[in-house]
């Protein structure tokens, strides 16, 4: 027996078909079943009649939600099934029994948290995957049409990049080692032999937070390249988000439809021009019009980026945040000190950042400066250091936040949705 998949049986539209997965929903009367039946691709209703199953009734009987199984039958339109269509059936087969699953309606986002491993079959989840799947797949498809090299750096680092007090501890053979905060100072390597480079991979960051929008492991999209300056690398940003929005729009319409999420209109937001402006043009905006006064040299929180994002309908870029709220590689400006030559990028109505970027400082004293005041050895960064010291360029990256990206496009609340096994401050199974 050939079977395909829910998908190409509607697609068939009429006529004898064969399918198989789960069931997402079973009801019936004795004379009479309906079993809705999931696979990845879609859901479809399956009709079984008793007079055709007499001898079978009692097991049809005693199927109950996620009760994987094979259904023949002869599949037809029928506008009042969930998905439109509906199979008369002549055959079925139970392949894996199913006890009474544990996942209801209206239970708490902890307890469907807690049974991950169950609750990753909900089809809102399932939705959210797709589209990060595709998301992926769609800047792998930009990174190689713009002749990016894909350059991977390691988990293991013995130095961080983003703040020591974030880092997580890893005990390695008599050693002590680090997970990864992020590949750059590798990828600041990488530019010195492949120019331009782009990387896809986990991140791990220990800070104390238990918002919807942070998580502990993720997984951060970055590039780097040579000769590249601050406005090339953010006007490059916008090209990456575009790109990817549009395509992933594309290829999963019916998903992002599922989630109430219209991809019209996120094409049309790729078309728009997405503006950039400076911190200190931020602070004017959300003291003017929302009375928030935020002292220059402190990093923007998430009030000030909700408030700003506010009087905006497209992403946009904040450029030059203050030196001393930034990490130690962010170079300052030649003609304002105060303002490192930096950049985050973020996303419309939930105001979250999306993307954080800068152009590479080339100067070591200020770096070991910067480092010496934040109590690193800077012994530990003379890797790093000898990059400016044999043949170093101008050079510029960023980072884009991957589940942050996808719970804006999706819709989604909690950032915990848009990754398969989410670990965050209290977490870490299953």
């Amino acid at each position: 027996m050939t079977y395909i998949s829910i998908q190409e049986a509607m697609d068939k539209g009429e006529g004898e078909v064969s399918i198989r997965g789960w069931v997402y929903r079973e009801r019936g009367s004795n004379k009479i079943k309906f079993v809705v039946l999931r696979d990845s691709s879609e859901i479809v209703q399956c009709v079984f009649k008793k007079d055709k199953f007499e001898d079978l009734w009692d097991e049809l009987d005693k199927i109950q939600v996620e009760t994987a199984m094979t259904i023949t039958g002869a599949i037809k339109k029928d506008e009042r099934a969930p998905s439109g269509y509906e199979i008369s059936a002549t055959g079925f087969e139970i392949v894996g029994h199913c006890d009474t699953f544990p996942i209801t309606k209206d239970q708490s986002p902890e307890f469907l948290l807690d049974v991950r491993h169950l609750s990753i079959r909900m089809r809102s989840l399932s939705a959210i995957l797709k589209v990060r799947s595709a998301y992926v797949q769609a800047r792998e498809t930009f990174f190689q049409e713009e002749k990016f090299i894909r350059f991977d750096a390691p988990i293991l680092q013995p130095s961080q990049c983003e703040g020591g007090s974030t880092l997580f501890e890893v005990k390695y053979y008599q050693d002590i080692t680090y997970l990864s905060q992020s590949w750059q100072l590798y990828s600041e390597a990488g530019i010195h032999a492949l120019e331009k480079i782009y990387n896809f991979g986990p991140t791990f960051r220990a800070e104390k937070s238990k918002t919807s929008r942070h998580l502990s492991e993720f997984w951060m999209a970055e590039m780097e390249a040579a000769w590249f300056d601050l406005t090339e690398v953010s006007e490059f940003a916008k090209k990456e988000l575009k790109y990817c929005i549009a395509k992933t729009a594309v290829v999963c319409k019916k998903e992002l439809e599922l989630l109430g999420q219209d991809p019209e209109k996120l094409i049309e937001l790729t078309k728009k021009d997405w503006p950039t402006i400076k911190y200190r043009e931020a602070l004017k905006i959300i003291k003017e019009k929302d009375g928030i006064d935020t002292p220059f040299g402190k990093d923007l929180r998430t009030v000030e980026e909700h408030a700003l994002m506010q009087h905006f309908d497209t992403p946009v870029v904040v450029t030059h945040y203050p030196v001393e709220a930034m990490a130690f590689y962010k170079p300052r400006d030649s003609e304002f000190k105060d303002e490192a030559l930096c950049f985050d990028m973020l996303a419309p109505g939930v105001g979250t950042e999306i993307i954080g970027g800068s152009q590479r400082s080339m100067d070591v004293e200020d770096m070991k400066a910067r480092l010496e005041a934040e109590g690193e050895d800077t012994s530990n960064y003379d890797w790093y250091f000898d990059l400016r010291k044999y043949g170093g360029v101008p050079h510029s990256g960023y980072g884009v936040g991957t589940e942050r990206v996808i719970a804006w496009i999706t819709g989604t609340e909690n950032i915990k949705d848009c990754i398969p096994f989410p670990r965050t401050m209290l977490r870490f199974k299953p």
